[in-house]
């Protein structure tokens, strides 16, 4: 996301920020190694979901309107986007915050110490990420430039459904993860950057069969710093 100099400069203020952006998303990204190894395969699934983790309730109803009430009004102000930069999203507004009230800055902490070690650096800002009910999130691989190793995500106002393919193998290798509102999910490792991922559209919201009613979906996500 942002380079440190920007992190730095703005690290006294709290007000949200308008992102000058380096996205994480590069629909480019390729993998390094040849992955025509059929090892790499084995057990693909099992390894994806060890990586991929989504926590059901992670936070309260009350929690949820707590961190919409200091969000919302200033995403209001701001118009959604159909024409991403890298054309990764359609129909998103988005900002960081450097600075939370004293509730939330007790559930963002909760984030971080679910999702991160100890050791490991955190970006201070706190990416915040508004798509419309029409938008969704097309495949992409987070650039290794600017992301780092583990991304944390609250989900707020609606379900989702976020699709994971691998890299050249889209068709033999995929799977749906079905992300409900007020869940965690943290993603690191091969569900990082072995797999595009994308949020799926209203009309393609479909998980084992059943509709899922896909709205206005807001995502308050932590992120490590790249390394």
């Amino acid at each position: 996301m942002l380079i440190k100099t920007i992190q730095a400069k703005w690290k006294l203020f709290r007000r949200p920020i308008n992102i000058i952006r380096q996205s994480c998303s590069n629909a480019d990204n390729k993998l390094v190694k040849d992955e025509n190894n059929n090892d790499n395969f084995k057990n693909w699934k099992e390894k994806l979901h060890s990586n991929m983790l989504v926590y059901e309730n992670f936070i309260t109803e009350d929690e949820e309107k707590s961190l919409l009430e200091e969000v919302d009004p200033y995403m209001q102000r701001l118009r959604y986007e159909y024409d991403h930069w890298d054309n990764a999203i359609h129909g998103y507004r988005e900002t960081e915050f450097p600075r939370w009230n004293t509730e939330n800055t007790k559930v963002i902490n909760r984030i971080r110490e679910k999702a991160f070690p100890p050791e490991m650096q955190q970006l201070g800002l706190v990416h915040v990420l508004d798509l419309a009910e029409d938008g969704w999130i097309k495949p992409h691989v987070d650039s290794h430039r600017f992301c780092g190793e583990i991304i944390a995500t609250i989900s707020l106002l609606s379900d989702a459904i976020m699709r994971l393919t691998y890299v050249r193998y889209e068709k033999q290798y995929w799977d749906d993860i079905f992300v409900p509102r007020r869940s965690l999910y943290i993603m690191k490792g091969v569900a990082r950057h072995k797999y595009n991922h994308e949020v799926l559209s209203k009309e393609d919201s479909i998980f084992n069969g059943k509709v899922v009613d896909k709205k206005r979906r807001i995502s308050i996500i932590c992120r490590s710093e790249p390394e």
